[in-house]
């Protein structure tokens, strides 16, 4: 039996939580949101990565605090009129579609916030254009000649924390079954993890114990106020000389597994310009199965994964226990469903949409048989 469309079971302190196969939609940034509201976009969105055979769809990076948006069309979870907008555009997408877990990536930018979208080019947007003073560990921009973040003190991280809690609280009404906090690809957490980005002086910053320091902090609060599924999306290298490394990401999740975390989401780079990333098929899953060994938490892959053959092979040789796919899933909504008949897998369809497949692909939807009038 092909191990990709075998089921996967996560555990928390609330239960257990079943997926139907090992595919996973990582969240996806669409910057579409009005004002951190969800918009009909959304709903277009998700109702369609929700028909897509994937056991498992991650909403996207959604910020605590307005000032934690990547850009001001960011999606956001920060007071009873996102959560509202968020509640109304997930609960239709889901009635349109088959009974599918949907998790929530819980995000901060840290001083990679207040960005133009990337069709406008991605920069920093001055003040008077929309943007807003970016919070971080140091202030240390991203980019040279950007203007520099405030660097947080005490009493600020203490705010987010709490404010990472109350997103949890919230994601939690709105039946989310379950939460990834984004601690990869230059945002708030990872800057904290980084020497690149952390340059701080008191216990927030110097040595490794210091750096991971208030991840965990936040992470078990999180868990605290959380009974669900909750994990962490982790980039495992910096991909530059002196920076964060795949070997610290596994001491990293070591830690978060004694403080009750249900799995690792693994990925790599964002916090340098200078960044060598090798690029290439499976570029990250070595960074997975090195996580996995030491840490003995559930694993994502993700990165390049776009063939059903080397998804497969990938969990055969037990470097990773699900298979994160994005742009994939952009370019072929359907990828699930292309994989199961190649692989001898079966899927959950919309019955609108049983009779489009091929003749050789029939049993992807099991014993399902659909006439035509």
């Amino acid at each position: 039996m092909s191990l990709l469309f075998s089921s996967y079971t996560l555990h928390s302190p609330r239960g257990s939580l079943e997926l139907a196969n090992r595919i996973v939609v990582a969240p996806m940034c669409q910057y579409s949101a009005i004002n951190g509201e969800a918009s009909d976009w959304h709903l277009m969105h998700w109702g369609n990565l929700l028909n897509s055979g994937a056991a498992l769809f991650i909403i996207e990076a959604t910020g605590v605090t307005s000032d934690g948006r990547i850009t001001p069309a960011c999606l956001g979870l920060w007071d009873d009129r996102t959560e509202a907008a968020l509640k109304d555009k997930l609960s239709r997408a889901r009635k349109l579609a088959p009974a599918t877990p949907v998790f929530i990536q819980l995000a901060h930018a840290g001083r990679k916030a207040s960005s133009a979208t990337p069709w406008d080019g991605g920069q920093l947007l001055p003040v008077d254009q929309g943007g807003w003073e970016t919070l971080a560990p140091s202030a240390i921009p991203q980019l040279e000649g950007e203007r520099l973040p405030h660097e947080l003190s005490k009493t600020q991280l203490k705010e987010l924390v709490d404010a990472f809690v109350v997103a949890a609280h919230r994601a939690d009404r709105i039946g989310i079954d379950g939460i990834e906090l984004h601690g990869a690809h230059g945002y708030l957490l990872h800057q904290f993890l980084s020497p690149i980005a952390n340059q701080r002086t008191d216990e927030y910053g110097g040595s490794f114990e210091n750096r991971i320091r208030f991840p965990l902090e936040l992470f078990a609060a999180v868990r605290k106020a959380y009974q669900g599924v909750l994990g962490i999306r982790i980039s495992a290298s910096d991909w530059i000389e002196g920076g964060w490394t795949p070997e610290e990401t596994a001491q990293f999740a070591v830690q978060l597994k004694t403080l009750g975390c249900n799995f690792v989401h693994i990925s790599s780079g964002g916090v340098s310009p200078s960044q060598k990333i090798a690029i290439g098929p499976n570029y990250q899953v070595p960074f997975a199965k090195i996580v996995k060994d030491q840490s003995g938490l559930p694993t994502m892959t993700v990165g390049l994964i776009t063939d059903p053959y080397q998804a497969e092979e990938i969990l055969q040789k037990g470097d990773a226990d699900l298979i994160a796919l994005a742009r994939a899933f952009l370019y072929k909504p359907r990828w699930a469903w292309e994989a199961a008949a190649a692989l001898d897998g079966t899927v959950t369809g919309n019955e609108r949409y049983w009779r489009c497949l091929p003749r050789e692909a029939q049993s992807v939807f099991g014993s399902v048989k659909v006439g035509q009038r």
